[in-house]
């Protein structure tokens, strides 16, 4: 949501591997897209965001019935949804009170309220459970906890608000261009889309990509680190140039600069170590370290999607 803690990480094409620059300011939106063509000419760009891309098969089966909803996009997918909303459409508009939510208006809630729960979240949109309101892949694995559920907005775990400023202010006006960005899974698999030359955006999930590379807070020797603290960060800069090398990537001076102190003191430290963290998983998978793995569940082909590298379901 802060423009401030928008923090990205490029690996551009080195002989047979990858060159990675220090995290650099994401910067104005609108021009962002164009930004990353001019810094790979002639290449494509595979772009691994750390926010949701996808809804909830719960709230997909309901949409034949929301106002906004045509017979099209009930029977569509995530990326033809996208492209059905307007940027100031209800739709983004975060409800206070429970009797404002609707298919229409499924983001819930603008603060804590006494006695509020997902369970009447989900009741308030038609869901049987809570568990209605997380896609697949935000429900816990045998290797990491639950992500939080896409609607919820409230709480330092939550996505919500991010999915809301991330899809209002740059998605939908980037898929409104002549050269708009491909979505993985929903438009292909992810080699056949960078086939095209486009701008391929996956979503990534930083504390997965962690585990898959086998990187620990504490460096395996104590538990209970935390990315918030710079030391912590620092502690992990020998397994992070590991990782680096394992998926055929080199460090500029200034990255491995910025990971042998820990990505800085400020409060912005935490985004660009996870901004490590996604490219490492993104390049696992362009590497074949990881592979490209997509449930085979027409659900989560079309509307829930998924997170880039992940094998363990739910």
């Amino acid at each position: 949501m802060d423009p401030r803690k928008r923090w990205m990480t490029l690996a551009t094409p080195d002989g047979p591997g990858w060159r990675v620059a220090a995290p650099v300011p994401v910067g104005p939106l609108d021009t962002w897209m164009t930004r990353l063509r001019a810094a790979c000419p002639g290449h494509a760009v595979a772009l691994g965001v750390d926010l949701p891309l996808g809804l909830p098969r719960a709230y997909a089966r309901h949409l034949a019935t929301a106002d906004f909803a045509t017979a099209d996009f009930a029977t569509g997918d995530f990326a033809a949804f996208l492209r059905h909303l307007a940027p100031d459409a209800d739709f983004f508009r975060v409800c206070a009170t429970l009797d404002e939510i609707s298919l229409g208006r499924p983001f819930y809630p603008q603060r804590g309220l006494a006695g509020m729960t997902r369970a009447s979240h989900a009741h308030a949109l038609g869901f049987e459970t809570a568990a209605g309101l997380s896609r697949l892949c935000d429900r816990a694995t045998a290797t990491r906890p639950a992500g939080a559920p896409l609607f919820w907005t409230l709480g330092a775990n939550q996505t919500g608000k991010a999915a809301i400023t991330a899809w209002r202010d740059w998605l939908l006006p980037a898929l409104a261009t002549s050269d708009a960005p491909r979505l993985w899974p929903f438009e292909g698999d992810l080699a056949g889309l960078l086939a095209t030359g486009a701008i391929v955006v996956a979503e990534t999930y930083p504390a997965e990509a962690m585990r898959q590379r086998g990187i620990r807070m504490g460096g395996g020797i104590r538990m209970g680190g935390s990315k918030r603290r710079q030391s912590d960060r620092a502690a992990l800069a020998p397994a992070l140039l590991r990782a680096l090398q394992v998926v055929g990537a080199q460090a500029d001076d200034a990255m491995t600069a910025a990971i042998t102190i820990g990505f800085g003191a400020d409060s912005a430290g935490e985004d660009r170590f996870d901004s490590l963290l996604g490219l490492l998983g993104l390049l696992a998978v362009l590497g074949g370290q990881q592979p490209d793995f997509i449930p085979d569940d027409p659900w989560i082909r079309r509307w829930e999607g998924w997170v880039l590298g992940q094998t363990n379901h739910p």
